[in-house]
């Protein structure tokens, strides 16, 4: 008598493409026609655009952080740790568990979405001294880390020491690093009436890009009020300047400009998961190339989608045009592709992804903000609710919902508080501390691995 088995799905990251894809097929599969398995480092889903909210301390870690098992209906099974390497010849993924064990999972469609990681560069000092904001424990360390530099500058009786520690850099001129610099210029200039031994003038915030506009997607005129509302505040913004060489006590700007400064937060951007490299397949500029429907070509059932796949954006009607790394692109994605994992088992025709770009939200903390919904320009507190309301409204679950309105709503009343909770105080925690891109196989190691095992179990 013939076995039939169920066919195993396996989705990889627990992002907006990921989630929404998993959310996805147990709505819409029955429980006996797959098994779903999904492979993430934590049990829960990050709403990244709100991290800059949280290392400043208006929005608490647990408030963007989505738990994936609230849903009673949840039958997904979960594999706490993160891939490694695809084998998609004999269609088997290396996991590395949060164990530090190495298990190969087999499957039989493979939806990936590893989303991406920070993009460093071989400038010297950078991974060993440089901070991201790319993880809830980055924004959680730099919101005790900023914090620690008033504290330590207050106690210094070294007037240099004092001026270095009060001096802040952030790289990159994009949401995250606009956000990031806005959000914590505010934080420090709020705390600095707690100390006071400190005087305000010393405090300094540095945002550098080496392009020649800042968040060039919102066009030349919202970014030139951006731009104008930072230098309202303060915080020095260098154009077509970038860092030279880091060290713990000083940055070097490409200007030839030495910042004496114990706080470098880098957000120059993000490079697709290292894992799209190990499959083979064809990729471009570290994404994953892929069709309209999201099938990787030359990897038999193999979809890829978010951060890491290069999406072509049909919308836009431009040769070549792919689809812009943001969630809201993400969040749909996933639930396309787990409409054609779904018609790949019922043997059906798949769809191809087609979404116009909403448009783009970035809040500067505070009553500031610009936005650009539809195509159409705002700023100021109508930019702020229609920023705020976005997020509010893409949050997952109504627990989050319910955080973050309250988080906000006592933000707006109380103020900020000031509390360095010590997470990480005795380490120096890095870039190369928070992102594992080491961790990766080769694919001749993935094969040789793969083969080793297949021969143990023969």
């Amino acid at each position: 008598m013939a076995i039939v088995t169920r066919p195993r799905i396996l989705v990889v990251g627990a992002g907006f493409a990921g989630v929404e894809c998993v959310r996805r097929l147990e709505r819409k599969l029955g429980p006996d026609e797959a098994d779903v398995t999904l492979v993430a480092p934590f049990s829960y889903q990050l709403y990244l655009p709100l991290l800059p909210q949280v290392a400043s301390g208006v929005l608490t870690p647990q408030s963007i952080a989505l738990s994936l098992r609230r849903s009673s209906r949840y039958r997904t099974r979960i594999i706490p740790g993160g891939a490694i390497g695809v084998d998609s010849k004999a269609k088997v993924c290396v996991i590395r568990t949060v164990t530090d064990e190495l298990i190969d999972e087999p499957y039989d469609i493979l939806v990936l979405t590893p989303g991406s990681v920070t993009r460093t560069f071989d400038i010297p000092g950078l991974t060993d001294n440089a901070r991201g904001m790319k993880t809830l424990a980055e924004a959680a360390y730099v919101r005790d880390h900023v914090i620690q530099q008033l504290d330590l500058a207050d106690a210094s009786q070294d007037p240099a020491e004092r001026a270095a520690r009060l001096q802040f850099v952030v790289v990159g001129g994009g949401y995250a690093g606009t956000e990031t610099a806005a959000c914590l210029q505010r934080l420090t200039h709020n705390a600095v009436k707690r100390y006071p031994r400190l005087d305000p003038g010393l405090i300094k915030w540095h945002l550098i890009d080496i392009a020649p506009r800042l968040m060039p997607e919102l066009g030349e005129k919202l970014g030139e009020t951006a731009l104008g509302i930072l230098r309202r505040r303060g915080i020095e913004v260098s154009l077509g300047v970038s860092v030279a060489k880091v060290s713990p006590t000083e940055v070097t700007f490409t200007d030839g400009r030495v910042v004496p400064s114990h706080t470098l937060i880098w957000t120059a951007g993000v490079a697709a998961s290292p894992l799209m490299a190990t499959l083979g397949c064809e990729t471009s500029r570290g994404r994953m190339v892929v069709d309209a429907e999201m099938k990787a070509p030359g990897c038999p059932d193999v979809f890829a989608l978010g951060d890491a796949a290069a999406v072509p954006d049909l919308a836009k009607g431009e040769e070549g045009a792919v689809c812009p790394p943001t969630a809201q692109h993400a969040m749909r994605q996933g639930k396309v592709a787990a409409d054609n994992v779904i018609a790949r088992i019922r043997n059906q025709p798949l769809r191809p992804y087609v979404h116009k770009d909403l448009g783009l939200v970035v809040d500067l903390g505070g009553k500031d903000a610009v936005s650009r919904p539809l195509g159409v320009e705002m700023k100021g507190l109508p930019a702020l609710a229609v920023a705020r309301g976005y997020h509010w409204m893409a949050l997952r679950t109504g627990v989050a919902k319910a955080r973050v309105a309250t988080n906000w709503a006592l933000n707006a009343v109380a103020g900020d508080d000031f509390v360095r909770t010590g997470f990480q105080a005795r380490k120096p925690a890095t870039l190369k501390d928070f992102e594992y891109t080491d961790a990766y196989l080769s694919p001749e190691q993935i094969r040789e691995r793969v083969e080793r095992h297949q021969l143990r179990e023969a």
